[in-house]
């Protein structure tokens, strides 16, 4: 019977075998589980604002046009008349005719009418240093957010390592109540004949089903402690909450397990963050100071203008020139940001050592907990078997006469709390294996 209830031995083809569950349920989270697919998406658009980043030394083409309609407004008079006239009177005059006739004197709009300008720009940049560290920035903000997808894998497998042996532990729970209840039933068939025989009154009897009802309402409430620990798990792995859980197989190996303490945080994947992080700001900082570098760009235009929407070879035009920008005074602006800049790096730095420190505690405290929750377990492991012979003593001496009722069902009590108990401690040992595991930070993410 105890041994139904403990795996006291090594045995490593279980040990593979619930490893080798856990690791499949893991997979099937990261492939599936909401929260970190928005991590992904995350991930997916610091891509793409990298690619924006290189896009930029590309060259841009555009497409620009307009259209004029005018009428009224300023006019440019041109005495054509008054210039060419008297020579085509004279002319006339000459040769008897009336060949050169009188020319009228000319107005010009200002604003062009009926005209028309379309073009293909062509622009690109060819010194900018605003774009290389733009670039330079995005490139470190993938990696940060990469870790960031690691540090929630993490925490997910943490949570799904806990999720799953609360379930062990409920259902452990389960099976220690419906134990007790096959104890209540053989003491119910056996005061049952007592009393029969005159043996015994029927207090002892009574007591026993009522035993037995309190027992059955343990028994429902450790049930629903099932199927919420079952809906918990499956909701960490975005599956239908009453999918079954395969818990064949689990044992307390990790009582033979000793943690590696020389480990460390050196594998926290927010450490990384916060150092990408300051290199984010020494870049932000070399950026604010690039004003310094003059901006040069080179564009043609190649197009058509004129009037009535004609194009010929007098509308035809090309038009290539360079930009130059030397931003020689700006208020202080970028010396403010600058400085905005050094101040974040700073901040980080102590940020950084923060961190540290607290992982560090995070570590010793998670190394303390597993070796407590170890001798918790073992502790358990004692009290059950002990539990369990003052059981089978005491029921002995009761069937003999020799006993109370009442004394048979302290036994009995204590035997299921050391069921229960060693539940309890089957999960704590696990669950802060699973948490030292985290603090080291040493689950391999690409199984």
């Amino acid at each position: 019977m105890l041994a139904g209830w403990m795996f006291l031995s090594w045995m490593p083809g279980m040990a593979q075998q619930q490893n080798r569950q856990l690791d499949d349920y893991i997979s099937l989270a990261f492939a599936q589980n909401q929260g970190l697919k928005q991590q992904q998406f995350d991930l997916e658009r610091s891509m793409f604002a990298l690619k924006e980043a290189k896009a930029m030394y590309l060259p841009t083409v555009s497409m620009l046009g307009s259209y004029t309609k005018s009428a009224g407004g300023r006019t440019i008079d041109v005495p054509v008349g008054d210039l060419v006239n008297p020579i085509y009177t004279a002319l006339n005059q000459l040769t008897s005719s009336s060949k050169f006739p009188q020319v009228a004197n000319q107005s010009f709009l200002l604003n062009p009418d009926n005209f028309y300008d379309l073009k293909l720009r062509t622009s690109l940049p060819l010194i900018n240093a605003e774009i290389r560290y733009n670039k330079l920035i995005k490139q470190q903000l993938i990696t940060s957010q990469q870790a960031a997808v690691n540090v929630y894998k993490r925490a997910l497998v943490k949570d799904i390592k806990m999720a799953y042996y609360h379930y062990f532990q409920a259902l452990q729970g389960v099976e220690a109540y419906r134990s007790a209840l096959v104890l209540i039933t053989e003491n119910i068939r056996v005061n049952t004949s007592l009393l029969r025989n005159g043996v015994r009154n029927g207090t002892a009897l009574l007591r026993a089903q009522t035993e037995q009802e309190k027992t059955n309402a343990a028994l429902i409430n450790a049930q629903r402690n099932v199927d919420n620990a079952r809906a918990y798990f499956n909701f960490l792995l975005n599956r239908s909450l009453k999918d079954s859980v395969n818990t064949q197989g689990v044992a307390v190996t990790s009582l033979l397990i000793t943690p590696d303490t020389t480990a460390g945080i050196a594998s926290r994947e927010e450490l990384k963050q916060l150092n990408i992080l300051k290199e984010v700001n020494n870049l932000d900082y070399k950026l604010q100071r690039s004003n310094l570098i003059p901006k040069l760009s080179t564009f043609i235009d190649l197009g058509s203008q004129g009037m009535d929407f004609k194009v010929n070879d007098k509308t035809r035009y090309y038009l290539w020139g360079v930009n130059l920008q030397w931003d020689l005074f700006t208020g202080g602006k970028n010396k403010f940001r600058a400085a905005q800049a050094q101040s974040n790096i700073r901040a980080n730095a102590a940020k950084i050592d923060e961190t540290e420190q607290s992982f560090k505690l995070q570590l010793a405290q998670s190394y303390n907990n597993y070796e407590s929750a170890k001798a918790a377990c073992k502790s358990a492991i004692s009290g059950l078997s002990f539990a369990d012979k003052y059981y089978r003593d005491q029921l002995k001496a009761y069937r003999a006469g020799q006993l109370l009722y009442l004394e048979l069902i302290d036994a009995q009590d204590q035997l299921t709390s050391a069921r229960l108990r060693i539940a309890d401690a089957q999960a704590d040992l696990q669950i802060t294996l699973a948490e030292l595991e985290r603090d080291q930070a040493t689950y391999p993410l690409n199984n």
